[in-house]
This record gives C-alpha cells, sequence and structure tokens, in this order.
C-alpha cells in the first residue's frame, strides 16, 4: 500500500532506473546493539576464575556479563523471570557455557561466544539446590522432596542429560542413621574439595548435614539433629561493650532450619552453618558420625558463632569463606556474614577473622569488621586473583545491593592486619566502574551524532583516541580483578574513522565525549565545563542542552545557569584567549591550557535555562532557545550576539525546538507590495523556526531576528515534543501508490495480524488524503509538529504566509513522550520514530505518517518507561541511545544498518586462546597430583582394599585403564546408586554370595596328591567321588570342565535353556559392539574426508589475505 512503498523509497537512494528493490530494506528488525551499567534489578552473581569474568543476573530474566576493556554483554532470556541460581561454579568447565536456573525451575544454557540461548529445559519439581563439579560438565541438582540427582551437558548434542545415578532422602537418611518424618528439601550442596566432585555435603532444611561419597555410595560424617541436645564448647563472635563472649549450652527445642552454608576451611574438614535462628555452627566432617560412636564428645565437633545477643535475630542468609595465611590456610580465614544481628539494627556485611591453631577446637573469633551497605542487600561473591584452587586468595570482594548497586574493596586493604585490629577505620567501598556514568554523578542531556566524510575533522579526534586508556580508574593499588573477553578488533584498529560519537552532558556541568563508531563505546576526552584561571560564575551548573557541528568540529553546551560555551574540538598546544561575552560587555582573558580540548569563548544572553540549542547550516551561527521562551543567536567567529527576542508571548513556555530553513522571499513577506524584480523575489531567504512547549510557533528573521509571524497550533495546547523540516524537492517516484501492501517482519510489540489490520485501516484511511496533500504543498517543504497527543502536517510556505491550516493531523492513541526523524543516503527525511509513555517505540512514515512497525522497550530491554527518560534520548538515522538509572542502551531500529550489526565489531565474551591454555595447565596439574598420589581419588579405596604382596598390588594396579577424574565420575554416574543400609564398621563380617563370583580363566589342575590320600574310603565316599568327577576316565584326575558348564552348574542352576539364552544374548552384545565399531570407523573417515576439504577451502581463502590480517 502507499505507507510502506513511500516510506520504502524515501529510505534508499533512487537512481535512474533504479530503486526496485528498496522495499526490502526498510524492515523494522529493533536489536539491542550495546548495553553498558549493572541493571536495575540485578539480583544475584557468578564469576568464571579462569575467563575472569562476571555474571549478573536480574529479577527480569537478564544476564550481563562483565569483562575487561569495556567488554560487556547482555543476554536476555525469552521470559521475564526471576533467576535463583546463577553462582560461582555454574560456568561449565572453560567452555563459554554458562547456566542458570530460573524461578520457575528452567534450566538454561547460555553460549557467551554467539550469546544464544543454546538450550533450556523444564524441571518437574521445585529446585532448591544446584552446583557444577568443577572441571567437568556434571552438575549436582536438588529439590523440594530431597531427590540429589545429577546432570551432564552433553557438547555434541547441546543439550542436558539427566544420569541414571540419583540418591533419595529415604535411601540417604536409611544410610545415615537417622529417620525422618518427612520428605525434606535439599536447601545446600558443596563438593568437598580436593575430592574430584566424588564427596558432597548435602544439607536439608531441618538442619541434617551428611557428607556422602558418590563412588561408595554410603555416608562419610553426619551431623545435626541428635548431637544439638549435647553440651559443647561454643565461641561468641558477638560484640557487646567490645568484649567476645561465650555460651556453653544449645538450646535442643531451638528450631534448627538451615540458611545458608559454606566450606571453612581448603580441604573441607569445617562447614559453616546458618540457621534461621541467627547463629552460625562451625561443624567438624572429618570424624565418625555420632550415632555410630556414643562415647564421642560433640563439644569436639562443633562451634557456635553469635553476631549478637538479642533473643529475635535475623536470619543468616548469606555466608562466604576467605583463606587467610597464604602459607598455611587451614588455621584460620575470614567469614563474610550477612544476617545473625538483632532485628532492627543497621543493614551490614560482617567479617569475621576467625583463628584456628590446633583445630576446631581452638577456634578464636579475632576481630570483627562492619561494612556498610549503600542500599539493602542482594548478593555477594569473592574473587580469587588466580584460577588455581590450592593457590588462589580473595583478591576484591563485589558486593550487589538494591537497586542495581555494585561496589567493591580491595582483598589486600581488607584483610590487611591495620585494618582486622578493632577500633581501626574500615576501608571505603569503591563503585564498580562503568564505561557511560549515569548515575554519578547524573546524566542530564545526550546528543547522539554522525559526522561528515571529510578526512580533517577525523584526524583530530583519531589522534586523541590513540592516547586513550579503557583501563578504569581505581584508587590504591589494586588490580582490576575483570579482564575476561575479547575487544573487536576493528574497534582495537586506531586507522578506522571516527563516523560517529555519543556526547553526554551533566549535572555537575561536565560533558564526555566518546567514539561510537562501533557498538563498543571508546572514550575520547571529557569537559569540565571550567575555564582555568577565570571564576566564571555558573561554570558548575548543570548542562541543559547540547548542539554538535561535524563541519567545524564546534560543540556548544548550554547550562541550566544561562551559559552557552563553544569547544572547538581541535587540541590546542598552549596559551590561548578566552572570551566572555554578553550583550553589554565583552571580557579577554588570557589562560593558559593544557594539551586537549577546551572552551574559548562563553556567551550569556540570559539568566535562564537553555533549552535547546541548533547550530546554522554553515555552522558560523548557534541559535539558543531558553526556559522563559526567549530565542537567542550568537556568532562565536565574530564573538557577538547577533539578536535575542521573546517567542512565548508572555507565557513563558520553554522552548523545546529549533529548525532553520530557506524558502522564497515573497513567500517571507506575504503582505509586502510585490515592487521586486522576478529575480529577487525568488532569491533563497533564511528564517528561524521556533516552537515553544504550548504548540506555539514562531517565525523570526534568520538574519536581523524580527518576527514575521506567530500561530498557535493547536488549541487544545497539546505539549509539542519537536518540529521537523521535510523537502519538498524529493524524488517524485514517493508519491506513487501501491496496492500490495505486505505487514512488517519487525512487529514485537503486538501480534502480527492485529497490527496490519491497524496499519491497513490508517493506510486505507490516508490514501485519500495523501494525493490531495502532496497536491496542496506542492513542491514546497512541510513541516512536521510533534505533540504528545497528536500530529500535525503543514506546508512551510503557507505558515510563513499566516495560515495556520494544517494539511494533516494523526490524534495518538497514547501519550507520546518523545520522536526524532531518520534520513536515507540523500539525507531527506524519510520516517518518523515515537517512543511513548507505554514503552511503545513506533516507526511511521511521512509524510501520510502511517505506523509502519512498532516494538516495545519492555520487550527488548526488560525496560518500562521514567519520567525525565526523554531528556536523556537521543538518536541518529535510525539508532537510539537510552539512558535508564544506571543502564545505558543502544537500539538499532532498522534491519538494513549495518554499523552496529557486524558480528566483527562486537566484542567476544569467551577467549579461545585463554580456554585453552587454561586446558592445558590444568590436566598438567592434574597429572602430577596423580603421579604424587596414585591412590588418590575414585580408584583410590578400591585399591586399598585389594590384599596381597606388592607384586600383586602392582598387576591389579595395571589392570586398570588410565582415566581422567572426570572420566571416572561419568562412570560412577552412568549408574544407579546403589545404598548400603548403614554406615560400614570395619568389624563387620563380610558375607559372600557364589553368584557374586566372575569365572572368567581356566579352572587350574588339581595335583595328583590331592586325589591319592583318599583311595581306601567307604562306598559311600566313593560314590560322592565319583558323582564329583562326573565320568572322568581317569580316576585320579578330574574332568577338566569348559565355563559354560561351570555356569550351567552353579549360576543357573542346572537350567540347560537359561544358560543357551545368556550364550545367545553374549553373542547379540558382541554382534552390536561390532556394528559399533564399524559404524564409528566409518564416521571417521567421513570426518577426515570433511577436515580435508576443509584444510583445502581454508587455504584458498588465506591466500588472499594480508599477512597483517591473519
Amino acid at each position: 500500500m502507499f505507507a510502506k512503498r513511500l516510506f520504502h523509497k524515501a529510505l534508499h537512494h533512487h537512481h535512474q532506473g533504479g530503486g526496485g528493490d528498496s522495499a526490502e530494506v526498510a524492515e523494522m528488525d529493533a536489536q539491542v546493539a550495546l548495553h553498558y551499567g549493572v541493571p536495575y534489578t540485578a539480583s544475584v552473581l557468578a564469576f568464571d576464575p579462569i575467563q575472569r569474568l562476571l555474571a549478573v543476573g536480574t529479577l527480569d530474566g537478564r544476564i550481563k556479563i562483565f569483562g575487561g576493556d569495556n567488554v560487556e554483554g547482555l543476554l536476555i532470556s525469552p521470559k521475564s523471570v526471576p533467576y535463583k541460581f546463577l553462582q560461582e561454579a555454574i560456568f561449565i568447565h572453560n567452555q563459554g557455557l554458562l547456566v542458570a536456573i530460573s524461578n520457575e525451575n528452567e534450566i538454561q544454557v547460555w553460549n557467551l561466544e554467539f550469546r544464544q540461548l543454546f538450550y533450556s529445559s523444564q524441571w518437574d519439581v521445585n529446585i532448591t539446590a544446584f552446583t557444577v563439579i568443577e572441571g567437568t560438565f556434571l552438575m549436582y541438582l536438588g529439590d523440594e522432596n530431597g531427590l540429589l540427582s545429577v546432570l551432564k551437558y552433553d557438547v555434541d548434542d547441546g543439550k542436558l542429560q539427566k544420569m541414571p545415578y540419583n540418591v533419595p532422602v529415604e535411601s540417604l537418611a536409611e544410610a545415615a542413621g537417622v529417620s525422618l518424618q518427612d520428605p525434606q528439601p535439599i536447601v545446600g550442596i558443596l563438593p568437598q574439595p580436593d575430592t574430584f566432585g566424588t564427596r558432597v555435603l548435602i544439607a536439608f532444611e531441618k538442619g541434617l548435614l551428611v557428607l556422602w561419597d558418590v563412588s561408595e555410595d554410603h555416608a562419610i560424617s553426619v551431623r545435626g539433629y541428635g548431637d544439638l541436645h549435647m553440651k559443647g564448647q561454643v565461641t561468641g563472635a558477638r560484640r557487646d561493650a567490645g568484649e567476645d563472649q561465650l555460651e556453653n549450652t544449645i538450646d535442643e527445642s531451638e528450631e534448627r532450619e538451615i540458611c545458608s552454608l559454606c566450606w571453612a576451611s581448603k580441604g573441607g574438614s569445617t562447614v559453616a552453618v546458618g540457621y534461621i535462628t541467627g547463629d552460625i555452627l562451625l561443624w567438624d566432617m572429618t570424624t565418625r558420625s555420632s550415632r555410630q560412636d556414643k562415647q564421642s564428645d560433640v563439644s569436639s565437633n562443633v562451634v557456635k558463632l553469635q553476631l549478637a545477643s538479642g533473643t529475635r535475630r535475623l536470619p543468616v542468609i548469606v555466608l562466604h569463606w576467605s583463606a587467610g595465611s597464604s602459607v598455611d590456610t587451614n588455621k584460620g580465614g575470614h567469614l563474610f556474614v550477612y544476617g545473625g544481628d538483632d532485628m532492627g539494627s543497621e543493614e551490614v556485611l560482617t567479617v569475621l577473622t576467625l583463628d584456628s591453631t590446633a583445630g576446631l577446637e581452638s577456634v578464636r573469633c579475632m576481630s570483627r569488621m562492619d561494612l556498610k551497605l549503600d542500599g539493602s542487600f542482594a548478593d555477594m561473591i569473592l574473587i580469587p586473583d588466580t584460577g588455581v584452587p590450592d593457590k588462589s586468595r580473595t583478591s576484591a570482594v563485589f558486593i550487589l545491593t538494591n537497586p542495581g548497586q555494585l561496589n567493591f574493596y580491595d582483598g589486600r586493604s581488607l584483610f590487611s592486619v591495620q585494618n582486622t585490629k578493632e577500633g581501626n577505620s574500615v576501608p571505603e567501598a569503591q563503585k564498580f566502574p562503568v564505561a557511560v556514568p549515569t548515575v554519578d554523578p547524573n546524566i542530564t542531556v545526550t546528543n547522539l551524532c554522525s559526522l561528515t566524510k571529510r578526512e580533517f575533522p577525523n584526524i583530530s579526534l583519531k589522534k586523541f583516541r590513540a592516547r586513550q586508556n579503557a583501563t578504569p580508574f581505581i584508587s590504591g593499588n589494586m588490580k582490576w580483578p575483570l579482564t575476561g573477553g575479547v575487544p573487536s578488533e576493528m574497534s582495537l584498529n586506531e586507522d578506522h574513522a571516527v563516523e560517529r560519537i555519543y556526547i553526554a552532558g551533566y549535572q555537575d556541568g561536565s560533558v564526555r565525549i566518546w567514539d561510537a563508531t562501533f557498538p563498543v563505546l571508546m572514550p575520547l576526552f571529557v569537559l569540565d565545563g571550567k575555564v582555568a584561571d577565570v571564576n566564571l560564575d555558573g561554570a558548575n551548573a548543570s548542562v541543559s542542552s547540547l548542539a554538535f557541528c561535524s563541519l567545524n568540529m564546534t560543540l556548544a553546551v548550554g547550562t541550566t545557569s544561562g551559559l552557552v560555551l563553544i569547544y572547538e574540538l581541535r587540541e590546542h598546544s598552549g596559551g590561548s584567549s578566552f572570551h566572555l561575552v554578553s550583550e553589554s560587555k565583552q571580557e579577554v582573558h588570557i589562560v593558559h591550557h593544557g594539551r586537549g580540548f577546551h572552551c574559548h569563548v562563553a556567551f550569556i544572553a540570559s539568566n535562564i535555562p537553555v533549552r535547546s540549542l541548533l547550530f546554522t547550516t554553515s555552522g558560523e551561527a548557534v541559535v539558543a532557545g531558553y526556559q522563559n521562551g526567549q530565542v537567542a543567536m550568537f556568532d562565536p567567529s565574530q564573538l557577538s550576539i547577533i539578536f535575542s527576542v521573546d517567542c512565548a508571548s508572555g507565557t513563558n513556555s520553554p522552548v523545546v525546538s529549533l529548525s532553520i530553513c530557506s524558502v522564497a522571499a515573497s513567500s517571507a513577506k506575504a503582505d509586502q507590495p510585490k515592487k521586486e524584480s522576478p529575480e529577487s523575489a525568488n532569491l533563497p531567504r533564511d528564517v528561524l523556526l521556533s516552537l515553544t512547549k504550548d504548540s506555539r510557533i514562531t517565525v523570526l528573521d534568520r538574519t536581523t531576528g524580527v518576527m514575521i509571524n506567530s500561530h498557535l497550533l493547536d488549541q487544545k495546547q497539546s505539549s509539542a515534543l519537536g518540529m521537523y523540516v521535510i523537502d519538498g524537492a524529493s524524488d517524485e517516484k514517493q508519491t506513487q501508490f501501491s496496492e500490495d501492501r505486505s505487514p512488517s517482519q519487525g512487529q514485537t510489540g503486538k501480534e502480527g495480524s492485529d497490527l496490519d489490520k491497524q496499519q491497513a485501516q490508517g493506510v486505507e484511511k490516508h490514501q485519500k488524503k495523501a494525493p490531495q496533500l502532496l497536491h496542496n504543498s506542492g513542491s514546497d517543504s512541510l513541516l512536521l509538529v510533534c505533540c504528545e497527543d497528536v500530529l500535525l502536517l503543514f506546508s512551510l510556505s503557507s505558515l510563513i504566509q499566516g495560515s495556520s491550516k494544517h494539511l494533516h493531523k494523526v490524534k495518538l492513541a497514547k501519550p507520546c513522550c518523545w520522536s526524532a526523524v531518520f534520513k536515507n543516503m540523500d539525507d531527506k527525511i524519510c520516517g518518523l520514530i515515537l517512543a511513548y509513555q507505554t514503552g511503545v517505540i513506533e516507526l511511521r512514515s511521512v509524510p501520510d505518517l502511517a505506523v509502519v512497525a512498532e516494538s516495545s522497550l519492555m520487550s527488548l530491554l526488560r525496560w518500562s518507561y521514567k519520567t525525565g527518560m526523554d531528556k536523556s534520548t537521543s538518536s541518529s538515522n535510525g539508532q537510539l541511545a537510552l539512558v535508564n538509572g544506571s543502564e545505558f542502551a543502544v537500539i538499532s531500529l532498522i534491519a538494513s544498518e549495518n554499523d552496529f550489526r557486524i558480528p566483527e565489531s562486537l566484542p567476544c565474551l569467551h577467549d579461545k586462546v585463554l580456554a585453552a591454555a587454561a586446558e592445558a595447565a590444568i590436566s598438567f596439574s592434574t597429572d602430577q597430583r596423580r603421579k604424587q598420589n596414585p591412590a588418590a581419588g575414585i580408584l583410590g579405596g578400591i585399591i586399598k582394599g585389594i590384599k596381597g604382596n606388592a607384586e600383586g598390588n602392582a598387576k591389579v594396579k595395571g589392570s586398570f585403564p588410565v582415566q581422567t577424574p572426570r572420566e571416572q565420575l561419568e562412570s560412577i554416574f552412568l549408574k544407579e546408586s546403589f545404598v548400603e543400609p548403614s554406615i560400614p564398621n570395619p568389624d563387620d563380617p563380610i558375607e559372600l554370595s557364589i553368584d557374586d563370583i566372575e569365572i572368567d580363566d581356566e579352572v587350574p589342575l588339581a595335583s595328583a596328591s590331592t586325589s591319592t590320600s583318599h583311595v581306601n574310603k567307604k562306598p559311600t565316599v566313593e560314590e560322592e567321588r565319583a558323582k564329583l568327577f562326573e565320568g572322568s576316565s581317569d580316576a585320579g584326575t578330574p574332568r577338566m570342565r569348559t565355563p559354560q558348564e561351570i555356569l550351567t552348574k552353579y549360576k543357573f542352576g542346572g537350567d540347560a535353556a537359561a544358560a543357551a539364552a545368556h550364550a545367545k544374548d553374549k553373542l547379540m552384545q558382541r554382534q552390536e559392539k561390532l556394528e559399533r565399531i564399524s559404524q564409528q570407523t566409518a564416521e571417521l573417515q567421513n570426518g577426515a574426508e570433511n577436515f580435508a576439504s576443509l584444510a583445502q577451502e581454508l587455504a584458498k581463502t588465506m591466500e588472499n589475505k594480508k599477512w597483517w590480517k591473519l
């Protein structure tokens, strides 16, 4: 239909006989091209110690990834559901895979390299605990029924598989020797360190702790329940009047619901458990269960920490452990606690320094440090300095608070000897460095600008860009721990031309500028708003308006104090002069600037805040619109104020938009007698249009400032948003009609059918008006005025002549808050972008203003509109830059816009080179540990249980195939669990059954002396002897029987049919194995052929590449 065909043809440049394929280019396909900052709804943290990436899960289904060098990525789930599990070990085995679990028990696997959701699975029951086994693709999962399950991610298939191994709560309680009335949810799963995942601590909601060995299917130790009624030594960590107190009793009647837990020692010998009562118990998990040894003293197995003395205390929600001395990490460390204080007390994060010189009995609380929180607590995480667990120490502590505030502490300064002493000052938290500051300081106005293709302006910016360092500023000597990701090669190329810049003004008067050529904002420079050696009134006032001219690289900055500062973005090497120009005087100051860009002239025509700024077409003059409706024009080259007039007609309505256009002189002065010659009547004349918020438009003479006329466009005084001049000298092909309007493919805000129906009705309604509209306007330019609830289209010449009658009017169904236009390759307006207070983004064609497509902030970014968001929104030819709280985003609207959609321009979130190096280092470290302790690991218990001499043990060890710990663990989980009824006792007799014996070797021949000693026996003995030999021809030698005869006799009870069926099954299994081997051989052959073909193609491709592109 007409609207879509007109929109498509206006967007694309039409050549002679061309333009037929332009309809496929203008489809709206809104995508998030760039996102910076911590999400407002952030709730959980995770860290990859190898790739050095920080992941932040949110309450609305988003995952934010932070790396180094401005490497950030945003993953958006199809469902807006909170994430409840996104913890430290979730980054799977250094493969660039991230596992997250939502509140609806959906397990998601994200690929960081492609930034896509690779797999999702809905779990049947509520997941209450989850963790990934380090160095594997295996995961432990606990549910509300107390069932421990094992999952495996298959890299080849890209799916999660449920392993046969599982441990029901009933079987585990029976093996642990405890009785459970009702099934209890698993609230925590902690793999024990240095056990390759074969031992795992399982915590149940009502207080039961079981250290489980999956290789032997039995409980190593059990804690909780009956242990609590006994008296034991308790070390208090609460602080009353500066003294620690002791308590020697544990109330049996107290509720013991577990809220948090963590290992409190390097080797996993001690676990810290936080309870709903506010207590913290340190359990020793090395000794056997007290239920098996009634004489053992529980005081040596548990120590109680109490942070406050009140009867009502906060639950201990979070526990984290940081090892102490790097020399001996088993002797103490630092316990991070959130909770445990008296209800109503100040919300803090407590750090306890614990010392243990001679086991758990000697645990002492050396100091307590309270870290104040910037908001309500959400989550925290400890960042190790290396990826090696045995040698890593805490280098940083990240604390997440609501809403979306991320702070951090330097680990070295936090754990220093001076800070751990009582009474010393606590180090202050540092703000998480952000690429685009939006809150501290507050951002007030933005501008996304495209530069001209002239070479000169880009040279200055490129030279300045090359000297910038993207490393975040951190006070002190702390090394920034987040270094992951790989920046895009295109953004790192210093020879690239700066095609687009992003400018932001702040409340403190500063202005920051970034290189926005690629979807990675690289900082260029910061303008502080001050002038060296000059005391300028209002210099620190908030920035209220921005304008940039790419022709002469000039930036105009308007403030709330009425100042208009002019910057030339050309580097100065030394001293220069500064001019302050007002209507009454001009001041000249000699200043000594450093290297960089500085303000050289400032204008002040009023002390009213500046609301709008606009450069003339040539860039020689700048126009300012003020809060009270005043308009002034400045000439920076002549250091003069050209004029200053009031355009609000006494209403003091702020100027929201300015525009300069050229019209015929006869149109500019319609009431003037026609005394000019025909030649002079057609001379171009510049007029200045001023639009105030009350929808009043004023036409001024651009040279003198004389008011030509003024009109109130809407009698209802709708709030005006902006105005745009549509050039009438456009291609005549834009007025053609199209009866075959196809639905837009970029619809995301509604169902396609509803939007098609709405657009079809709108287009049908405007089809009759469009020819008349274009006929009435002729070749004159059109003026589009966007208001909060209506769109108005005027003939510019008629409006200047004094007629305020509109050519076209479109009422908006919902309130609009922001508008912008985008242009085609001929620099002509071809589309209108509207943003509504509901969060909907709408794309309309011009001049008929029909809806082409729409999307929404909620579907793209999970944002809802907030008051004032329109002030920080800017656009550049179909790209929207938006700010929401601490978040910054760029949305690319048009599918054909490739600047921000090139895959090579995006930073990579997974470093394959680092992953390969880490994999090799981990494999080498694992081999070394296995050589040093060959009996350790899964086979250690089996090898230790084999009795015999050293030579026999060596043969047994050599018979086992060499497997990595990951392969051994997977082989265990491929079998169903066989849970023993109780913890095994070494003194219990071992019962063997004949069916448990497998005979694989030939039966050895008996010696002659064994048979000759029974010659003189009674006939009954001879009969038994004859029965035993079963027809042997030699009375002294037993008949040799085959293994099949032995199995038939003893295993199948003499049933020949059962033995035959068993033999048949063995043959079938052998045949299946041979078929699989044959199939695998064929697959290997095909793979080799494909690899050879790929190598040849790669060789041909690399032949034409230059050496610096390799």
